[in-house]
């Protein structure tokens, strides 16, 4: 298992001691043989391990937050740790509500950073090189109308979800396409609000159905902590992508439910993703980013019809 160390953690781990750099090598080559030892943590899709700091020169007691993704690790954050810092059993005692995004309010800036940065990355390639994509992104949205929608929806945002709609309140897309691979477009949050309400009813009638089923038929095509966030296209919401407020991953959803599955992406690697392909296509291999026109289209999902008129985007 490959393990990444993000360069603003070596940055304070040099801060923090001089035998925390060795420190953070040596739970690197744990985590490697290890990728699960972590815990959940107060955010989405990070886990958390407790380095001891007696075992090592110059050293505190270390929080250290970690993604865990199919063939990688990256290290995101790292902390002197608290005395007080609550138990494992503490944290999990919350009666199934989704954890509170101020827990750890560094390995929040963090994760804060890491969507505005990938963001920028996305609308700066945008600006310069498909404005027709660029025009179609929303504004984004404000603190009240976000709140508004948490409580509509009765759940708690994730933070890296509040803070890209802070940035962006949808994509209307640039002449039909979305700027996201796939040619996929992020939801506005009236859209989000409405295709949560759809599934959740469809839920509601497969639980009056589960009733008379054995248990282990019983079908779950919705859960109230995935929300919607990407869609087929700025105009076509038969199918998308989710983020589940519980486990901080994507998922994918689709009208009739089917072909839903597990996309093992947190949506600060999706966005990171989408980005290295814009900036790097020649590396890309899967999705190619290429232009028609004044706007972003992709080649996975272009319409035959306009083949001729697409330029691939390379670099």
């Amino acid at each position: 298992m490959k393990v990444e160390i993000q360069p603003v953690v070596s940055d304070v781990a040099a801060q923090l001691g001089g035998g925390v750099p060795y420190a953070l090598r040596a739970l690197a080559g744990q985590l490697a043989d290890e990728p699960g030892m972590g815990r959940p943590s107060g955010l989405p899709g990070i886990l958390t391990v407790t380095v001891d700091g007696d075992m090592f020169e110059d050293c505190p007691d270390l929080s250290v937050g970690y993604v865990r993704e199919p063939d990688r690790i990256e290290i995101r954050f790292l902390r002197a740790a608290s005395s007080t810092e609550p138990s494992t059993d503490a944290r999990d005692q919350g009666q199934g509500r989704a954890p509170d995004r101020s827990a750890d309010p560094v390995a929040a800036a963090v994760t804060v950073r890491e969507v505005a940065d990938a963001w920028r990355r996305i609308t700066g390639w945008l600006k310069h090189n498909a404005p027709d994509s660029y025009a179609a992104l929303r504004a984004g949205a404000g603190p009240a109308a976000i709140a508004a929608l948490e409580d509509g929806l009765g759940i708690r945002i994730p933070v890296e979800l509040h803070a890209l709609w802070l940035l962006t309140a949808g994509d209307d897309g640039g002449d039909g396409w979305g700027c996201l691979p796939g040619n996929r477009a992020l939801l506005t949050l009236d859209a989000v609000a409405a295709v949560h309400r759809l599934k959740m009813d469809s839920q509601a009638r497969e639980d009056v159905l589960n009733t008379d089923r054995p248990e282990g038929e019983r079908i779950t095509v919705w859960k109230a902590t995935w929300i919607p966030v990407v869609a087929l296209g700025p105009a076509d919401r038969t199918s998308g992508l989710y983020l589940d407020a519980d486990s901080g991953y994507l998922g994918r959803w689709s009208r009739y439910n089917e072909g839903r599955g597990e996309v093992l992406d947190t949506l600060v690697t999706y966005l990171e993703e989408a980005a290295d392909l814009l900036e790097a296509p020649v590396l890309a291999t899967g999705d190619k980013p290429g232009l028609i026109g004044g706007a972003l289209v992709w080649l996975s999902s272009i319409d035959p019809a306009q083949e001729d008129r697409w330029q691939p985007w390379t670099g």
